[in-house]
């Protein structure tokens, strides 16, 4: 993330400055108005408080006409607050930091301002295309889509049920995407990510000083969807107590932050998705039955990628397209590797697929990938014979996914490549997919990698790998 530290203080910014290398953020130090000279966007402020309030205040005035209201803003004080300031400009504070900061606070408000970017890229102005959108032509994905329109432009609940890896966060984006709230933020939230005792807030916001920690007021994720979508992905995974409580917002439309007696309205859509068989939960006593049937009002099964075989080529082709879209990279793949893959089981769904290509664009940048190039599990039982004809096979949008297999594998691209860049994104790829594969458990990870557990949790920190976002297997 590139960061933007606007402080007057020069040995104040520097030391912030070392606390976001520290965790690998770009970052750029200027002084009050010394900005506005920058030609780039940043994608974060860091406003430190001036000594002098109505400077702060015309800072914040500048920001907010030079970039809108979708960048997120970080106010680091001493003593101003966010209820100090006036409406339109606090709507632009995500959330604010104590001086002097630490390093665990300032990791939390990273994390903020990363949710209040996501909500923001996500308020139907882009693209479907960078929604993922469905692909494939399997009977099963047709009817996918189908529902999709069906629903899309309603005010029904909808419950998206599937395995892990299968795309239900795709159903929910589509969903909002053609709804009439697409101007409005889609804000997604994983319920198995967060602790029982930390979601209320998460959801429902608190107010300051509700609980030990609770520096400032912050917004939960009902007020920032407001007017828009809120996805409780892995709704299976939410504690009992906390289903009570999101069962009266749905049926009275109201909530309270924690710490307050304000009532608030929430003016949201829900979908809700997950990958357990809440039947089964509500006979276990996990789940409560009123629950289910206030979110199944309109459920989409997502299917499992090895009953939809035919849309593999087809996923390939969009997910390297993508990768090209995004100048991470792009590799080719001859009918002998698609075939392979199209035989294998596919646990994982869409997502090991997902990665799988990714490993492939950092293992063979620009490069070609036969079936001998593919990790073993994934060669199964297909050999090509050596004199096998392999052809340019076109997917009928211009796009060559698939590539004659003659052409070399080691060959670096005409403009070259970073090599530092290129083993930091291998080392992050190979990393994912070991935590992937090991269900989020970190010692398994790390004894499939064959280094030390603390190791492995020191580089999960520094590629901001989170032990919650895997321990779900979302």
């Amino acid at each position: 993330m590139q960061v933007l530290v606007i402080d007057e203080n020069e040995q104040q910014g520097k030391t912030l400055q070392l606390l976001l290398d520290f965790i690998d953020s770009e970052n750029v130090h200027a002084d009050y108005q010394q900005w506005q000279s920058l030609t780039e966007t940043p994608q974060l402020v860091i406003l430190v408080e001036s000594s002098d309030k109505t400077k702060c205040l015309t800072e914040l005035k500048a920001l907010r006409q030079a970039y809108g209201d979708s960048l997120p803003i970080l106010l680091a004080t001493r003593q101003l607050d966010k209820s100090d300031l006036p409406n339109e400009l606090a709507s632009l504070i995500v959330t604010t930091v104590n001086l002097p900061l630490k390093h665990r606070q300032l990791i939390h408000a990273l994390h903020l301002a990363e949710v209040f970017r996501e909500s923001k890229l996500s308020d139907g102005t882009a693209s479907p295309m960078l929604f993922r959108s469905l692909v494939g032509n399997s009977r099963a994905i047709i009817e996918v889509r189908k529902l999709i329109e069906q629903v899309a432009d309603t005010e029904a609940n909808v419950l998206i049920l599937g395995d892990s890896g299968t795309g239900k966060e795709v159903v929910a984006r589509n969903l909002h995407y053609y709804s009439s709230r697409s101007d409005k933020p889609f804000v997604p939230v994983n319920c198995g990510a967060i602790p029982g005792e930390l979601l209320e807030s998460e959801l429902f916001g608190h107010e300051k000083g509700a609980f030990t920690g609770a520096i400032s007021s912050r917004q939960g994720r009902f007020e920032l969807a407001d007017g828009g979508t809120l996805f409780l992905d892995e709704i299976g995974d939410m504690p009992l107590a906390m289903q009570v409580k999101l069962l009266r917002v749905i049926q009275e439309r109201v909530f309270e932050r924690v710490g307050s007696n304000k009532s608030i309205k929430a003016n949201v859509r829900i979908i809700a998705a997950t990958h357990r068989d809440l039947e089964e939960h509500i006979k276990s006593g996990d789940f409560r039955e009123d629950l289910y049937y206030r979110l199944n009002v309109f459920p989409i099964e997502m299917p499992p990628l090895q009953s939809r075989v035919e849309d593999i080529p087809l996923l390939i082709n969009e997910l390297i397209t993508r990768m090209e879209h995004e100048q991470r990279g792009s590799v080719r793949l001859t009918p002998a590797a698609i075939t392979a893959l199209c035989q294998y089981s596919w646990p994982g769904n869409v997502r090991e697929l997902s990665n799988l290509v990714e490993r492939l664009v950092i293992m063979f940048p620009y490069g070609v990938v036969d079936v001998r190039d593919l990790p073993d599990k994934f060669r199964g039982h297909f050999v090509p014979a050596d004199d096998e004809p392999v052809m340019d096979i076109n997917l009928g949008d211009g796009h060559n996914t698939f590539a004659p297999s003659d052409a070399s594998n080691d060959r670096l691209p005409s403009g070259g490549l970073d090599l530092k860049e290129h083993l930091t994104k291998l080392e992050y790829s190979l990393i994912k997919q070991a935590l992937d594969e090991a269900n989020g458990v970190v010692a398994h990870a790390a004894k499939q990698l064959h280094m030390r557990r603390t190791t492995l949790v020191e580089k999960m920190r520094k590629y901001g790998l989170q032990r919650q976002e895997h321990a779900t297997g979302i």
